[in-house]
C-alpha cells in the first residue's frame, strides 16, 4: 500500500507577508525560495497549502 505524496515548492519570497503564513511555510518544511519538499498528502497538509496559494506552488 503505498501513500500518496504530495510535492510542494517555495516559489515567491516571504518578505511583506503575514507571521502566520512564515509560520506556516516553517511547518511545511520550506526555508529558502525554490525548495521543494515531498509530504504525505493529509488534511492538514492540503489545508496549509491552501493558505499559502499564493506562496508555494504543487507540482506531480
Amino acid at each position: 500500500m503505498s501513500e500518496k505524496t504530495v510535492k510542494v515548492r517555495l516559489v515567491k519570497g516571504l518578505r511583506g507577508c503575514q507571521q502566520r503564513h512564515r509560520l506556516s511555510v516553517k511547518a511545511l518544511g520550506l526555508n529558502k525560495l525554490n525548495d521543494v519538499r515531498e509530504l504525505k498528502d493529509s488534511p492538514s497538509v492540503r489545508g496549509l497549502i491552501n493558505q499559502l496559494h499564493y506562496l508555494v506552488r504543487v507540482e506531480s
